[in-house]
């Protein structure tokens, strides 16, 4: 962790700050509406995530920037930082989720884009994950106790992304965001105890206050029937441009890609001098990129 640099690096909150005005302006503006977000108001009312004000306020926060949502080079860094994150979460804090800042498009870019960057991501991190899925989830997303699973953990990816109009607690101004948290920091707050029960219907009261719109219809539980974990990594507005199904087609082969590529610091065989524009760099799958 807070290995030299700002960009594909895992950091904690004070070397960022102590880094932050000499990172590229696109992280600064990510980074600095992410923390007015946490700590700040909105018509009165404060974020409903009262665990994200919480650790992002006591500086438990670890944060990550990725050049390219399509980049094999930016990629395979962030897979080694999610890694290193698996590692250093357990000791660093109690809760201490992984935001990470991608950065943005040259232009304005809608809906569908996003909800297609995300799972391309997303895709990559599966195929080029050095451990095989976990026994204990489905690799079904169609089903209630599925979730993305990554270095054998079961993670929540929370996103956030420019194209909501009023759904601010998804609303990110600069590009998308990903905040990634295991599924482990839920234990004895889940739907099924008390506590989990109290935390849901004061996060879901604060978040109508916040957005002014009712909490929305794919918000649900984990291991609830009926609801599903990957339509919650990033709230479709449009369903016209939202997927219908999970993009995501998680199995268990492992390895997926190459054992060189499994490697840490596998991102030096690309030449990331260039990372290119996010407006102009096509997706294609995991499997594909290399």
């Amino acid at each position: 962790m807070n290995e030299p640099g700002t960009e594909g690096v895992l950091l904690d909150q004070e070397t960022l700050h102590d880094r932050l005005d000499d990172a590229s302006p696109w992280f600064q503006e990510h980074y600095r509406t992410f923390r007015e977000s946490m700590l700040g108001e909105r018509d009165g009312s404060p974020f409903p995530c009262y665990f994200g004000i919480e650790v992002e306020r006591e500086g438990d926060m670890l944060y990550a920037a990725c050049e390219s949502t399509t980049d094999p080079a930016a990629l395979l860094r962030l897979r080694d930082v999610l890694s290193e994150y698996l590692d250093t979460y357990p000791d660093h804090a109690d809760r201490a989720p992984l935001a990470v800042f991608f950065r943005p498009p040259d232009d304005d870019r809608g809906e569908a884009y996003y909800h297609e960057r995300l799972w391309h991501v997303l895709e990559f991190l599966h195929v080029h994950d050095p451990e095989p899925w976990p026994d204990d989830i489905p690799v079904d997303p169609d089903t209630p106790r599925w979730e993305f699973c990554f270095g054998g953990e079961a993670l929540f990816p929370t996103s956030r992304a420019p194209f909501y109009d009023d759904r601010k607690s998804r609303y990110s101004p600069v590009g998308l965001e990903i905040t990634f948290q295991p599924r482990s920091v839920f234990e004895g707050i889940t739907a099924d105890t008390e506590a989990g029960e109290r935390a849901r219907e004061t996060i879901r009261g604060r978040m109508e206050e916040y957005d002014g719109v009712c909490p929305h219809a794919d918000l649900g539980d984990w291991g609830t029937e009926g609801d599903r974990e990957w339509k919650q990594y990033l709230f479709r507005e449009d369903d016209d441009a939202s997927p219908d199904a999970c993009p995501l087609d998680p199995t268990r082969e492992h390895p997926k890609a190459s054992e060189s590529l499994l490697e840490p610091g596998a991102w030096r065989a690309f030449d990331a001098a260039d990372t290119g524009s996010e407006s102009d760099a096509p997706v294609s799958s995991g499997l594909g990129d290399d």
